[in-house]
């Protein structure tokens, strides 16, 4: 009998009840939320597991406060913390979140020694830092979904600023997660044509302005919450890569030692993952004027990592 693949998602918020729901429909695995408050992450796994019939997938999708139902898991995606609210920054979230995933990342490497982690948690660089240290795993089995996220808002902001499939639009963003992301305008194409050829410069400018202020964007609308649609599916994206050890090419938070300049720090860069996680760090030509960018990043990061003593 062949085993399914188990995946874990610590939090049964938005996002990780909605990485859940992706899950299932896409058949990865069995999966089990888990969460602190009692009630919830039963419920909407019971939830999840009556649409099965209609939505037609077969994954068992199990709730629990109790990590020992998360024994034995694949990939452990964690998205527990508090949420941004109006006002807040990503930074405001730090000292709590990260006393919560540390704490889980332990719990999590007690119980599945040999998952990967992939972090949603913010600020995301830091709690990608602070699971890796938590949980004593090696650097490539821990790493944060940020810039598959922030890829895709650009790329969704480019594609409708041209008026062509999302598909067919390649962009990346790189740094941290954060106000000091790094979208990349040199390596951006439309098919094999260039952004830069197809978008002037001050649209250009007003779109990487916007990227960088995506989640913000949506926390306004939102008022009480934050994005948890286009974020779920990110952090699955990931999965699914390391669950099909699929080789893509992913902008990642992952652990520099050495790479872009820096090291012992998790930033934003394109990584392969595949079934051993961040299997290559892959160095790319910036320009100047972006490499100048990335390092503003990459120093932000490392500031913030000096306020909770990492």
């Amino acid at each position: 009998m062949i085993k399914r693949k188990k995946i874990t998602v610590v939090g049964a918020g938005n996002v990780g009840a909605t990485a859940a729901h992706w899950c299932a429909a896409r058949e990865l695995g069995d999966v089990v939320l888990v969460d602190v408050i009692e009630g919830v992450p039963q419920g909407k796994a019971l939830d999840l597991m009556q649409a099965a019939p209609v939505m037609k997938y077969d994954s068992i999708i199990t709730g629990t406060n109790n990590y020992e139902d998360t024994a034995d898991s694949d990939v452990v995606i964690i998205t527990a913390g508090i949420a941004r609210k109006p006002g807040m920054s990503r930074d405001d979230l730090l000292n709590i979140n990260y006393k919560i995933v540390g704490s889980v990342a332990e719990s999590i490497a007690r119980y599945s020694p040999n998952c990967t982690i992939i972090v949603v948690s913010n600020p995301l660089d830091v709690m990608a830092y602070t699971a890796y240290k938590a949980s004593g795993f090696p650097a490539n089995r821990v790493f944060g979904q940020a810039g598959v996220l922030d890829s895709a808002r650009f790329r969704t902001f480019l594609a409708l600023e041209l008026g062509i499939s999302f598909d067919d639009v390649s962009a990346m963003v790189l740094g941290g997660h954060g106000d000091t992301m790094v979208p990349v305008l040199s390596h951006a194409f439309a098919g094999c044509i260039p952004i830069t050829k197809l978008i002037p410069a001050e649209r250009l400018a007003e779109i990487v302005k916007r990227t960088a202020n995506g989640g913000a964007e949506i926390v306004n609308f939102l008022k009480t919450g934050s994005a948890f649609y286009a974020p779920s599916a990110s952090a699955v994206q990931m999965a699914e890569a390391v669950l099909k050890d699929k080789k893509r090419i992913l902008p990642v938070a992952a652990y520099l030692n050495g790479e872009y300049g820096a090291k012992d720090i998790y930033t934003g860069v394109p990584c392969i993952i595949g079934g051993d996680g961040v299997e290559k760090v892959l160095e790319i030509t910036l320009t100047p004027e972006e490499k100048a960018a990335l390092d503003k990043s990459i120093q932000a990061v490392r500031d913030l990592m000096k306020v909770v003593g990492l």
